[in-house]
This record gives structure tokens, C-alpha cells and sequence, in this order.
């Protein structure tokens, strides 16, 4: 793919995590050279729009790369003829996000933005603006890559992928990071760590970790049974019963702690709600108007280090390491959203999953599996992959049939009465970015 004069539209470009990702692009200039930079928002996003960009130019000026930055509400102006385009969206902003927290905690149940009740929400809000920005993208620049940081990732690369024609990759910041954080475990360098991850976004499994070409899955298990870890900031970092990792066979990952765990996780939430009446939305809208009021120091010149109390560790490690790769055709494995296309036997062809990939200038290349997935990881990802197809049918059809069935099927609701009575809140709550469900009425 190698050219010159890369141009990169980020969508969402007034995210607070956006500082992560100008500093990955300029530390890896020399072996991705952008040229041209589009920061795209929405008018309600002006204002941090902005500010970003003026950090993003004192980010790039001090570090000399000739990166020539535009900020822009103009989307079709940003994604004309562009070589990456990179989604960062939260449709309906935070306050979009506090709802659907709340809403799951006032029928008993857990409220996590891309989990459960939530996260549908979420995606029904958020996979129609997305397959917008695929028809231009498909328009204006058929050859370009779709980087999707959106979440809930997988269900949105899920409808990209059925839903246009678009090269789309979906991408998520929690695998890198757990590579991260067993390379530490072991106090070896990434480059001598081979992990392979299996399953779907925010639902997957390590099941093999192999060091210097030493299989150590038994051993790493060992060491990580009965103690906590391996989470996120945004995720209650509980202990793993050790008797429970050793009869998994393998790590799952921090979210597995919402269906592990469901009893627990929804009191410590819960308990948070009752207590304080906020959920990790509003703690964000804290960190957030902290980190804005930094990002308008004129003195600074790099990404601060608050910003990893957002949750967005690796973000610009993870996105230009994909881009990065594509680029120069570098064969590397990551893990990455991509069409199941048969690696995972016992899920449809057309599913989008979450494994080891092999990245070339054509896109990734998905690793055959080490073996067949035991019924304890295939029984949970077959109910949840079968939710997320739901969901991506509601979400575009606006069909409130697949809607109910997919959170009376999914394991944090499981009863149809809840379903509804969760539908009719979601959607009553969510009226304004919701217009395929309002023409079905």
C-alpha cells in the first residue's frame, strides 16, 4: 500500500482521546508518514473540537513532523479521498452513556456501556451513523480502511461488514493490553510473547500464551488463578477464583467478570448508584472536563499523563500499529474485529470475531485456531454471538421483534418480561437517535 502523502480522517476528532492518538502518529512518523490530518466533529463537538486541535498543532509543531492538521465539521470534506479513516463516536455523548448505565440498574440489573442493556442501547444509537459514514466512505474513498474504535466494536464491525462494502477492521485497546500486562507478569519483551486470543469484542479468551517459543499456558494460568488483575479502569478488578480459571482452561478477558460474576458485579455497581447516584459515565465526565481544562495550557505540548485515567491506555499504540502495519505490509500478528469467514467453526461465516490476525497491505488475515473450542467458551459465545446478530438487525431495521429477542436471550436479562419493559425505557429515553424504530410504529 505504500505511497505518499497519506492522508488519516479521524471521526470524533474532538474525543479526549484523541492526544493518543496525534502522539502515536508522531512517534511512529518515520514508518507512517501522514501528510494530511483531518480532525472531523459535529457542531455540539465545536468547542472540544477546538481545543484538540490546537493541542494536536502545539503536539505537532514541537515535535517537527510535517503533519498538516485540518479540523473540520465538514465530513465529506475529511473522508474524500482519504487512505485510513478512524471512528471514535458516542452518539448522544455522555449523558447518552449515564442512561444507559441507569437504566439496566433501575430493573436489577447490570448497566455497563457495551455490555447487557447498555451496551444494545448503545449500538441501536450508534450503527446507523456508522453505515452513514460508510456510504461516504464508500463514495469518496472506496480504497480507504475503516479503523472502527467505536464501540461496541464488534457489533458495529459486525454491520459494517454485512452492510456495505467498506474494508473494515474493528479495534479495541484491551488486547494489546493484556499482552502488555502478561509480557510484565513474565518480565519478558512483547516481541518473545505469542498469545492467541479467541472469541468476540469484550467477550474473549486468552487460551495460549507461548514465550521464546515455550508453550506456557499451564503456568500462566497457575499464575493468575485466584488473584485479580488483568482489567481495565473502567471494569471492577475482582478476583478470579482459582478453581474456576483452571476449569475455563484459559484467561477471560475483564468483561467475562459481568457474566462470571454477574451476582457480585452488579452489587458493586449498584451499590456505587445507591450510594452516590453515579456510574462510571459520570466519573468520566469528571476526568474529562479535568483533562480539557489541561488540553488548553498552552504549554502543553504532549499528552498528559491524566489521560490514562480515561481508560484509553494503548488506544494510540493499538490504532497506528494497525495502520502502521497495513501500510508497510508487515505480516505481524495482531488481534483485531474481522469476518469470522469459518476460523471459528461453531459461529456463522459472516460474524465478526475477535482472533489473531495477520496484517498485510490488504487488510488482516485470520489465524487458524490451535484447536476447538471446548463447550465452556463455545456455549456463551454461541448465546452472545446470536444476540449481537439481533441487535445489528434491530439497530437497522428498527425491527423490535429481533430487539426483544435479543436481550430475552442475552445472559445479563434473560426473561422477556424485562426485555420489554428495558425496550420501551431504551427507546422512549433514546427517541431522538432512534428514527428507524419510530417509521416501524
Amino acid at each position: 500500500m505504500k505511497k505518499d502523502g497519506l492522508k488519516i480522517a479521524v471521526i470524533g476528532g474532538g474525543s479526549s482521546y484523541t492526544p493518543e492518538l496525534i502522539d502515536g502518529l508522531i512517534r511512529y512518523y518515520d514508518e507512517f508518514p501522514v501528510a494530511e490530518l483531518y480532525l472531523v466533529d459535529i457542531e455540539p463537538g465545536a468547542d472540544k473540537l477546538k481545543i484538540i486541535g490546537d493541542l494536536a498543532q502545539r503536539m505537532i509543531d514541537a515535535s517537527g513532523k510535517p503533519i498538516k492538521l485540518h479540523t473540520t465539521m465538514d465530513r465529506r470534506e475529511a473522508i474524500r479521498g482519504a487512505d485510513f479513516v478512524t471512528t471514535q463516536i458516542r452518539v448522544g455523548m455522555l449523558d447518552a452513556r449515564s442512561r444507559d448505565e441507569k437504566i439496566p440498574l433501575l430493573f436489577g440489573l447490570i448497566g455497563q456501556e457495551t455490555t447487557g442493556a447498555g451496551g444494545f442501547a448503545k449500538a441501536l444509537r450508534t450503527i446507523p451513523v456508522i453505515l452513514d459514514i460508510c456510504r461516504e466512505i464508500e463514495e469518496l474513498a472506496p480504497d480507504a480502511f475503516l479503523i472502527n474504535f467505536t464501540n461496541p466494536a464488534g457489533l458495529v464491525t459486525e454491520a459494517v461488514n454485512k452492510h456495505t462494502k467498506v474494508k473494515s477492521v474493528g479495534l479495541c485497546n484491551l488486547p494489546i493490553g493484556n499482552k502488555m500486562q502478561i509480557a510484565e507478569l513474565y518480565d519478558v519483551d512483547q516481541r518473545d510473547l505469542y498469545i492467541e486470543m479467541v472469541g468476540i469484542n469484550h467477550l474473549n479468551w486468552t487460551t495460549k500464551v507461548v514465550i521464546d517459543g515455550k508453550d506456557q499456558t499451564q503456568d500462566f494460568l497457575t499464575k493468575i488463578a485466584g488473584r485479580s488483575g488483568f482489567s481495565m479502569k473502567n471494569i471492577p478488578d475482582l478476583e478470579w477464583d482459582a478453581e474456576f480459571i483452571t476449569s475455563v482452561g484459559a484467561l477471560p478477558c475483564a468483561y467475562h467478570r459481568y457474566y462470571y460474576m454477574k451476582e457480585e458485579m452488579f452489587r458493586e455497581l449498584n451499590t456505587t448508584f445507591q450510594e452516590t447516584g453515579k456510574t462510571r459515565a459520570d466519573d468520566v465526565k469528571e476526568v474529562e472536563a479535568e483533562l480539557f481544562e489541561l488540553y488548553t495550557q498552552p504549554e502543553l505540548v504532549s499528552k498528559p499523563p491524566q489521560l490514562e485515567k480515561r481508560g484509553g491506555a494503548y488506544y494510540s499504540e493499538a490504532a497506528v500499529q494497525l495502520m502502521k502495519s497495513i501500510y508497510n505490509d508487515s505480516g505481524d500478528i495482531q488481534v483485531v474485529n474481522v469476518r469470522n469467514g469459518g476460523v471459528i467453526s461453531c459461529l456463522p461465516e459472516d460474524a465478526a470475531i475477535e482472533v489473531n490476525c495477520v496484517i498485510k497491505s490488504d487488510g488482516p488475515h485470520p489465524i487458524v485456531l490451535s484447536g476447538e473450542l471446548p463447550p465452556q467458551i463455545r456455549g456463551l459465545l454461541q448465546v452472545v454471538k446470536a444476540y449481537e446478530e439481533l441487535t445489528v438487525q434491530a439497530a437497522v431495521f428498527g425491527d423490535y421483534h429481533a430487539a426483544l429477542q435479543a436481550l430475552t436471550i442475552h445472559p445479563l436479562v434473560g426473561d422477556e418480561q424485562l426485555a420489554k419493559s428495558l425496550i420501551g425505557e431504551i427507546l422512549a429515553q433514546n427517541a431522538a437517535y432512534l428514527p428507524q424504530f419510530a417509521k416501524n410504529d
